[in-house]
């Protein structure tokens, strides 16, 4: 059978996509982080479906959970918080499927970035302010950062940037990205995006440290930097200006 790895969405049970929620109601087995996923996605599995709870499971304990469902018969729904292409650690599930000659899909969810930019108001890309985003974390406790990669070379390009897993350490972020962007550059952090719990801090990058130690945010929240979280003066977008041919265009 198929092992579905499934983006749960952010947090509200109900940004889950349609594809998704169709495949969760339809696995007899389902596979989840229970830290993370929200208990109410849960109740879309199927009566007397098999309920496994990943968060003190290591990766090997998982990959037999997936190719035991496989040989007996059974599909499985293996839901990952927001979106799998991104801070998911689903390539070493895929990998270790592979080698098992167990099948799977790939079923995108609503990534925390997204869920956190919408509580914002926020379009991402401005037009003539900046059009590039840049997700990445930090190195600390976990997997180090390949070369090139940390935030004192990313942020010379000044583009926006998103980091995950880095609220501990928003110190640290701050220090790394001051010298190119500014103690008055906007930024904002939000926890729990989508939640009823959902915390939305606004300020700048000389600020939001204060913000986020007085609010108590450690843990499942994203951290933005950059120009366009405060653009107000801006030019219109050429997508629908209205000198361009939409005839050529197919819109």
């Amino acid at each position: 059978m198929t092992v579905y790895f499934i983006g749960a969405g952010p947090g509200a049970a109900d940004l889950i996509t349609v594809r998704g929620a169709r495949l969760l109601a339809a696995s007899p087995v389902c596979l989840y982080a229970g830290s993370l996923v929200p208990v109410e996605l849960l109740a879309e599995c199927p009566e007397g479906a098999r309920l496994v709870d990943t968060a003190n499971l290591d990766i090997d304990q998982i990959t037999e959970e997936l190719v035991r469902a496989h040989a007996d018969g059974h599909d499985v729904a293996r839901l990952h918080s927001g979106d799998p292409s991104v801070f998911s650690a689903v390539n070493e599930q895929m990998k270790r499927l592979d080698e098992a000659g167990v099948p799977y899909e790939v079923v995108p969810g609503v990534p925390a970035f997204a869920a956190a930019a919408a509580s914002l108001k926020r379009e991402l890309t401005v037009p003539t302010v900046g059009q590039t985003v840049i997700l990445t974390r930090v190195a600390q406790r976990a997997t180090a950062m390949p070369p090139g990669e940390d935030l004192a070379t990313l942020g010379r390009s000044g583009a926006l940037i998103v980091l995950h897993l880095a609220a501990r350490y928003v110190d640290r972020v701050v220090e790394e990205l001051l010298p190119h962007y500014g103690a008055d550059c906007p930024a904002a952090v939000v926890a729990m995006a989508s939640r009823p719990d959902e915390i939305v801090l606004r300020g700048t990058l000389d600020s939001i440290a204060g913000q986020v130690k007085a609010a108590g945010v450690i843990r499942t929240a994203v951290i933005m930097v950059g120009r366009t979280l405060g653009a107000e003066q801006f030019r219109d977008s050429h997508l629908y200006s209205p000198g361009r041919d939409r005839g050529a265009c197919g819109s």
